[in-house]
């Protein structure tokens, strides 16, 4: 017995050293693990620094420094400018006052990717909670083609879908943007799964309190899945933000389609406003992002737990 105890007291010893050591070499790798980290974020920020900073550029400066593209010295490094002779509102005025359509352009994307959030908002959570929690016949090989529907790229659905909604009369209107992208499956896929690694006691203690199913879902299951929630919606907003193919496959009429379409006409038909267009598309991404930040990491760390 007096053995045993020894025995037991060494292993606890190295296991604290081995501890410390380990506290130690993490302690002496932080604050290059810091350096390496803060480069990396300077490198990712720099567009976006530069791209705010020139939209405050008056229009005829930063026409002229565009216009060097492609003549500069290949041996030497292309000039940057730091900041204008003149610090100008002149790109804004221009987009939101002088030149409406880029304004209309904006509130169609601010229309369709609210809408699908707002659908998805109804439409994600119920299934996932159906697909996770109830028992029925063909469960799985619902679950197995929304998979199948979630590695197929849109190449592969967009005759399809192009059928269905001439069908439906539905082709040229704002619901064929937005119809396709409520029924996501990524999204359908990742609360599922995260609903799964919820223990079931969670619920039956609801339902012993007496709260039926719709109670648990919206007192219980809701709340406890804030975080994957948030997470999906910043990260479906970023897609229904960014789309580009369904805009131009679904619409003809260019008035219907989102800023993200007629970017590229911004960039080269107008290039004195063309910052000022990219920092009005950047700005929602980065407000959505700060506000969700806890979330997604929160999610994120959670889904990699369970």
């Amino acid at each position: 017995m007096a053995q045993s105890h020894v025995s037991i007291g060494a292993a606890g010893k190295r296991r604290r050293r081995s501890a410390r050591g380990l506290m130690r070499r993490v302690r002496r790798a932080r604050p290059l693990s810091c350096l390496i980290l803060t480069l990396i974020a300077v490198i990712m920020l720099i567009p976006i620094v530069f791209t705010f900073l020139y939209s405050f550029f008056p229009k005829g400066e930063i026409s002229s420094y565009l216009a060097q593209r492609g003549s500069y010295d290949q041996s030497r490094w292309m000039d940057i400018l730091f900041s204008p002779a003149q610090v100008s509102l002149r790109q804004y005025y221009t987009i939101l006052i002088e030149e409406p359509q880029y304004l209309q352009l904006f509130c169609n994307s601010v229309l369709y990717a609210g809408a699908i959030l707002v659908g998805q908002g109804f439409v994600i959570p119920l299934t996932a909670y159906a697909l996770s929690r109830f028992q029925f016949r063909g469960r799985d090989t619902l679950f197995f083609l929304v998979l199948v529907l979630m590695v197929l790229p849109f190449q592969v659905t967009m005759a399809p879908s192009v059928m269905t909604l001439r069908a439906l009369g539905l082709l040229d209107t704002i619901w064929a943007v937005i119809l396709p992208m409520i029924f996501s499956p990524f999204y359908l896929f990742l609360v599922r799964q995260f609903m799964i690694g919820i223990p079931g006691e969670i619920v039956e203690a609801g339902q012993m309190d007496g709260a039926g199913t719709l109670r648990c879902f919206v007192h219980v299951m809701l709340p406890v899945c804030r975080p994957i929630l948030c997470a999906a919606a910043a990260l479906s907003f970023a897609d229904s933000w960014n789309m580009v193919e369904q805009p131009l496959i679904y619409l003809t009429n260019q008035s219907m389609q989102p800023l993200s379409v007629m970017f590229n006409q911004i960039n080269t038909d107008s290039t004195g406003v063309a910052f000022a267009g990219a920092a009005l598309y950047l700005l929602p991404m980065l407000l959505i992002y700060i506000y969700f930040q806890d979330d997604i990491l929160l999610g994120v760390q959670l889904s990699e737990l369970k």
